[in-house]
C-alpha cells in the first residue's frame, strides 16, 4: 500500500509577493477579490516592500506619519501594486540603462616618435612588469611608467541593456535585512525567507513534529538551475580577477546549485536525513518533487521539504539568454505592438504565453513545499492543501540542437493524464482538470508546447481542458518555476478563480488548440469545481516533467477510504488548533512581526557525541534513533 504524499505547508516569495496563504495568487486575481481580502494583500505587500511598518496599532510610514489601514491603502495602494509582478527592472538590483562593461583598447602616444608615459600608484603595478615598460619611482607611493610601443588596456564603459523587464521580487523587499545574512548570495537570502515561510505557514511546531519520526526519515530535495551567479557567489569568483578585486572564501562554496538544500538542512530544519539535488533546467523543481514523492510513497521518507531558489536577474545572465534569442527585447516588443513613436514598451505585458510573442521574461523566486505521508499528516493534525500522487520526467532522445524541443514532454503529459484518469476517472480528467502550462512566451515554445498539450488532451477525448500560465505575471524563475506553478495553483481551490493569461490579447494562429481552452481572462469556476491540475515543465536541454496535483477536497475524500470516521474526527479536532496557529502566523507576517528561521551554530553535533551500536544510532536532540536493522532487498541472492 503506497503512502499518499500530501502538502501540509507551502511558502516563499516571488514577484507577486509572499506565497503562503495564497497571497501571491491573490495579487494576480486582485481585482476579483472582496475588499477585505484586497486590504490584507496590500497590507502584506506594504510590509514586504517596506512602505510602512506596523507599530502600536498603526502603520508608520518613512516620514514618521502614523496611518490606519484604510488611509495607508488609500494613500499608497497603487504604488504598492506597481512594485509587483513583471515590470521594468528597478535600480535596487542594477541600473539597466548603465550596465558596466569594459572595452579592450590599444593605447599609443599622440606624438609620433614619442613614448607613452603616465603615473600610477606603486601598489597598483603588475607583479610581472611587461617587457616594453620602464618604471621610475616618483615618490614613496607613485611611479612613472614609460611604454615603448603599445599599451593594451581595458577601459571602463557602460551600456543600456536591450532587455529591461523582469519578474523582480517586490521592490523594497530585501531579505538580507531580515537575518544575519553574512554576505550570502541573493538566492540563499531568499532561501532562508522562503523555507522559513513554508515551515511556519504549516502551523506545526517543527521541533515536536521531527521527534515523531526517525532522523533519517526526513528529507530535503532542493536546487536551483544555474547556481548563485551574482557577485556574492559564482559571479564574484569569475569576475573578481578581471575587475582587480579579490576572490573571497565564500564565492565558490556559496555558488553551488545545491546550496538551497544545504542551507535548509544546516540553518532551518537541522536535518540529518536524506538530501539530494536534482537539476534539470526549467524542470528542476519537479525533478526534486518527483524524488520526494517516490520516497514518501515507498515509506523510506515520511517528511520531505522540496524547494528551489533562483535569483538570475543579473546583467550577465540576461545577456546570455538574449544572445540566444530567448528573451523579449524592448525593440521586439515595440515592433510586436506596432509602436513606432514610443521609447519603451509596456513592460508589464512583456510575457505573452500562446500569443504573438518574442521571448520569455526572466524572473526570480524562492518556493518551498512541505510534504508528509498521509498517516503522519493525520496524526499531527496537519492541514492538507492537496496531494502529489505522481511526477513524470522524461528526456527528448537524440537531438540536433541541445536547445531544440523534442519528444520527452509527450511522454510526461500523456503518462500523467493516464495516471490521473485512474484516480478521478475519464470524466474528471476531461472536465474537472486544468493545466498549468510551462508557457514561456517564446514563438517556438507556443507551438511545440501547445502541440504536446493538444495531442495528449485529444488522445484522452478531452475537448476543452482549461490552460493557463503563471509566467505571464511572474516571469520565468528558471529552476524554481515549477514551485511557482504549484503554489499558485493551490489558490484556485481557495478562491475558485482560475487566472487567465491577461497579457495575451489573442491566441496566436500557429498555436494548437484542439482539446484545449487556452484561457485569456480570469474565470470563476468555484472552489470545488476542479479535482486536479497538471503542472508542466518543458526544459532546456531535454528536461521535461509533469506533476499531478490533487485538490484538497479530492485528497481528503481519498483518505476517508483509508481511515475510519473516528480517525477523521480525531484528525479534525487536532487540525482546528493547527489552522488557528497558522492563521496567527499569517497575521503576524502581515504586520512584519516574524523573522525567518536562521539557526547558525545551533546544536552543532560532533561524531564523539553520537551513541552508536550495531542496531541503532542515537543523536542528541533527536528523540528517535536511526535504525540499523536494515532490510536486505536481495535476500534471495545470499
Amino acid at each position: 500500500m503506497a503512502r499518499l504524499p500530501v502538502i501540509v505547508g507551502f511558502g516563499g516569495i516571488n514577484s507577486a509577493g509572499r506565497t503562503s496563504f495564497h497571497q501571491a495568487y491573490r495579487r494576480i486575481i486582485f481585482d476579483l477579490l472582496p475588499q477585505s481580502i484586497q486590504q490584507e494583500v496590500l497590507l502584506d505587500l506594504a510590509t514586504i516592500t517596506n512602505i510602512a511598518e506596523y507599530q502600536n496599532g498603526a502603520w508608520l510610514t518613512h516620514d514618521g506619519e502614523a496611518l490606519d489601514a484604510d488611509t495607508l491603502i488609500d494613500t499608497f495602494g497603487e504604488e504598492i501594486l506597481a512594485r509587483t509582478l513583471i515590470r521594468r527592472i528597478h535600480p535596487s538590483l542594477f541600473d539597466v540603462d548603465n550596465v558596466v562593461v569594459h572595452k579592450s583598447s590599444a593605447l599609443t602616444s599622440v606624438a609620433e616618435g614619442e613614448k607613452l608615459s603616465f603615473s600610477v600608484k606603486t601598489r597598483s603595478l603588475p607583479d610581472n612588469i611587461p617587457a616594453n615598460w620602464q618604471v621610475k619611482e616618483l615618490s614613496k607611493t607613485h611611479s612613472e611608467i614609460t611604454v615603448d610601443g603599445t599599451l593594451e588596456a581595458f577601459i571602463k564603459d557602460s551600456k543600456p541593456l536591450t532587455v529591461k523587464a523582469a519578474g523582480q521580487l517586490p521592490t523594497g523587499f530585501d531579505p538580507s535585512k531580515l537575518y544575519q545574512s553574512r554576505n550570502h548570495p541573493r538566492g540563499l537570502q531568499m532561501t532562508v525567507y522562503g523555507a522559513s515561510d513554508a515551515i511556519l505557514s504549516s502551523g506545526l511546531d517543527w521541533d515536536k513534529v521531527r521527534n515523531l519520526v526517525a532522523p533519517d526519515q526526513v528529507a530535503v530535495y532542493a536546487a536551483n538551475s544555474i547556481g548563485q551567479m551574482d557577485d556574492l557567489g559564482f559571479g564574484g569568483m569569475l569576475k573578481s580577477a578581471l575587475m582587480g578585486k579579490r576572490t573571497t572564501s565564500k564565492h565558490l562554496p556559496l555558488g553551488y546549485a545545491q546550496m538551497p538544500a544545504d542551507f535548509v538542512n544546516a540553518y532551518i530544519l537541522g536535518s540529518v536525513g536524506n538530501v539530494g539535488t536534482s537539476i534539470g533546467a526549467c524542470a528542476t523543481y519537479f525533478f526534486n518533487l518527483e524524488r520526494a514523492v517516490e520516497q514518501i510513497k515507498s515509506g523510506k521518507v515520511r517528511i520531505a521539504m522540496v524547494g528551489g531558489s533562483d535569483a538570475p536577474i543579473t546583467p550577465e545572465i540576461i545577456e546570455g539568454f538574449r544572445t540566444m534569442g530567448a528573451l523579449a527585447e524592448d525593440s521586439a516588443l515595440l515592433a510586436l505592438d506596432q509602436l513606432e513613436n514610443q521609447k519603451e514598451p509596456d513592460h508589464t505585458r512583456s510575457c505573452r504565453p500562446f500569443a504573438q510573442n518574442c521571448g520569455f521574461t526572466i524572473g526570480e523566486s524562492s518556493q518551498w513545499t512541505l510534504l508528509m505521508d498521509d498517516e503522519l499528516a493525520l496524526e499531527v493534525g496537519a492541514t492538507i492543501h492537496g496531494a502529489i500522487p505522481a511526477v513524470y520526467a522524461y528526456a527528448d532522445g537524440y537531438k540536433k540542437s541541445i536547445s531544440a524541443p523534442g519528444v520527452g514532454n509527450y511522454l510526461t503529459m500523456s503518462k500523467a493524464m493516464a495516471y490521473l484518469k485512474n484516480i478521478i476517472g475519464l470524466d474528471g480528467l476531461q472536465d474537472r482538470t486544468f493545466i498549468q502550462a510551462h508557457g514561456t512566451s517564446t514563438p517556438q515554445n507556443r507551438v511545440t508546447e501547445s502541440h504536446v498539450l493538444s495531442q495528449a488532451a485529444t488522445s484522452f477525448g478531452a475537448t476543452a481542458i482549461p490552460v493557463t500560465a503563471m509566467k505571464a505575471y511572474l516571469g520565468h524563475s528558471q529552476g524554481t518555476a515549477g514551485g511557482d506553478q504549484l503554489h499558485l495553483s493551490l489558490g484556485v481551490w481557495e478562491h475558485g478563480v482560475l487566472p487567465g493569461i491577461v497579457t495575451s490579447s489573442a491566441v496566436a494562429d500557429d498555436v494548437y488548440t484542439d482539446g484545449l481552452k487556452i484561457q485569456l481572462k480570469h474565470e470563476e469556476y468555484g472552489a470545488d469545481h476542479f479535482d486536479a491540475a497538471l503542472l508542466n515543465s518543458k526544459g532546456f536541454g531535454g528536461n521535461n516533467a509533469t506533476a499531478i496535483l490533487l485538490s484538497p477536497k479530492k485528497s481528503l475524500a481519498m483518505l476517508k477510504k483509508r481511515y475510519s470516521a473516528e480517525q477523521f474526527t480525531a484528525y479534525q479536532e487536532k487540525n482546528a488548533a493547527i489552522k488557528e496557529a497558522a492563521e496567527a502566523y499569517n497575521q503576524a507576517m502581515i504586520r512584519g512581526e516574524i523573522e525567518p528561521i536562521y539557526r547558525f551554530g545551533y546544536n552543532v553535533l560532533g561524531g564523539e557525541e553520537l551513541d552508536i551500536s550495531d542496531t541503532k544510532i542515537n543523536l542528541p536532540g533527536y528523540q528517535l534513533p536511526v535504525d540499523l536493522n536494515v532490510k536486505n532487498d536481495f535476500d534471495d541472492l545470499v
